[in-house]
């Protein structure tokens, strides 16, 4: 007899519908699972042999066939466990061909019989609403995560048998209701208040924050360049709807989303910098999301930056360039989001006192340089904000004087990003950092006197196409917090100065 039902699994970020196909047949007891299933798939047969019996119903003594399709398709889910158990009790006729037949099924099945939570249910969920079926089944601890999306009938058995009672009609499951909406409510315990100085620092994160910019910050330790770095999010205007549910769905098919809930809070990622290639940039057999893709619509922070192995950083150029992260294998290429705000820490020599005034620099010439060319000039030159830090004096550290609260800035970045949406809104873009160059010679009005000193700065500094574009970029989001229509002199010598720390290393 033959029955059929649908599951699904995830390619990249998406959600895939997978046709499960049982036929059972006359002949020697067994069953085989074919349609590319990867070593999780093929143990669900221990798994659905177990749960079917150990919930009370029959497990057919015959030859078992169960296809996967498309069958061109890797399929590496644990979540298939429960469509394969379904399709084999109704094509073994203890459940009616047509309770089935309309409707998704995700979740891995326990020894006995228990529904277990998998990851990427929400891209699943919104894959299927898509596809017009109308109802899915998964694990109770999916639930909120599968409500997400919205326009789907959502149930949440705790066991396959009472699953069953449902499809027979002896016993109804009550849809789980929507209880999820998506509010951003100021949350973070770090706030700028607590950094005594470095006002010039200060300034650069809050242009960054304004415009999605890149920062690199250049001190001695102690000087507070983590301490920084980690209040960005403070001043970062909130993600929208569409925002929330990207970054939403990347945790959920990484397996990282916090009580299956919609994450409202931009991401802030720190990996250390042992980290490898494939885990910032992502990888794998069947590639799974890295750091990079992480920190999707939030910040990326690497301390200690000429620490991370230079192969490890160079792949960095693609996405920051782009804004995605393409990851090709033999049998997928995939594509993931990456738009980021990079932050990066680093000393500017090994022993981290070069040009300090307080501390003598214990560094060789030869040590320096071979510290600074750890770090790429292509790399360098995406990274629009080079920002000097250095120890903060006494004085400052022992101030009555409070510092200026992170909601005081916040309010001038999201006045600033709004300008820079209302402008860019037809382009599809939503920050300056995101402008091409078609999009800076349409938004980026220079006068006169900007223009001269952009022009002398070009000619001295030796400037790359992508660093004018950056510096025009950098004045851009300048102005838009000073709220002038075009860029001044005053704005683009402040975006300039902000390439000189670099001149340097």
């Amino acid at each position: 007899m033959f029955a059929q039902v649908y599951g699904s699994t995830t390619l990249g970020l998406q959600g895939m519908l997978i046709t499960v196909e049982v036929d059972i047949a006359n002949g020697i007891p067994g069953w085989d699972i074919v349609g590319l299933p990867d070593a999780s798939v093929r143990e669900s047969r221990e798994r659905v042999r177990a749960a079917i019996k150990n919930s009370g119903f029959e497990f057919p003594g015959r030859r078992i066939t169960v296809n996967l399709a498309p069958a061109d398709l890797k399929k590496d889910s644990s979540g298939l466990d429960l469509p394969i158990a379904i399709a084999i009790l109704a094509a073994s006729g203890q459940i009616p061909l047509t309770s089935s037949a309309d409707k998704v099924f995700v979740a891995e099945l326990s020894l006995e019989g228990k529904l277990r939570p998998v990851s990427g249910v929400l891209s699943m969920a919104m894959n299927g609403a898509a596809q017009q079926l109308p109802e899915i089944f998964v694990a109770t601890a999916n639930a909120r995560e599968a409500l997400i999306a919205g326009t789907i009938a959502v149930y949440a058995p705790d066991s396959l048998q009472e699953l069953v009672g449902h499809l027979r009609g002896e016993t109804a499951l009550v849809p789980q209701l929507p209880d999820v909406s998506i509010t951003v409510e100021s949350c973070y315990q770090e706030n700028f208040a607590e950094v005594q100085g470095q006002a010039l620092a200060k300034r650069a994160l809050e242009i960054a924050a304004a415009g999605g910019h890149n920062v690199l910050m250049i001190g001695p330790p102690g000087s507070g360049k983590t301490m920084l770095a980690r209040r960005i999010t403070t001043i970062l205007p909130p993600m929208t709807r569409q925002e929330a549910l990207e970054v939403t769905k990347i945790y959920s098919v990484a397996g990282q989303l916090p009580n299956q809930s919609v994450i409202t809070a931009r991401p802030f990622r720190s990996p250390h910098h042992t980290v490898s290639t494939a885990g910032l940039i992502g990888g794998g057999t069947i590639p799974r999301p890295g750091e990079v893709t992480l920190s999707h619509n939030g910040v990326l922070f690497l301390d200690e930056l000429p620490e991370f192995p230079r192969t490890v950083l160079e792949v960095l150029r693609q996405p920051l360039e782009d804004g995605e992260v393409t990851i090709s294998r033999a049998n997928a290429s995939l594509s993931y989001p990456a738009k980021i705000m990079l932050i990066a820490a680093m000393n500017p020599c090994p022993c981290g006192y070069l040009g300090d005034p307080g501390k003598q620099c214990s560094c060789g010439d030869g040590e320096i340089r071979r510290y600074a060319k750890k770090i790429s000039g292509p790399l360098l030159d995406r990274i629009d904000l080079h920002v000097h830090v250095p120890r903060p004096e006494y004085s400052e550290l022992t101030a009555r004087k409070p510092s200026e609260n992170s909601s005081d800035i916040a309010r001038r970045v999201e006045q600033a990003r709004q300008i820079q949406v209302q402008r860019l809104q037809s382009s599809g873009i939503s920050c300056n950092a995101q402008m091409g160059h078609r999009h800076i010679r349409a938004a980026c009005q220079l006068t006169t006197e900007a223009q001269a000193i952009l022009q002398q700065a070009f000619s001295k500094m030796s400037l790359s196409a992508r660093s004018f574009d950056r510096i025009v970029k950098v004045a851009r989001t300048i102005s838009d917090l000073a709220g002038d229509e075009k860029i001044s002199a005053v704005h683009i010598a402040e975006a300039i100065s902000f390439r000189n720390h670099i001149q340097s290393l």
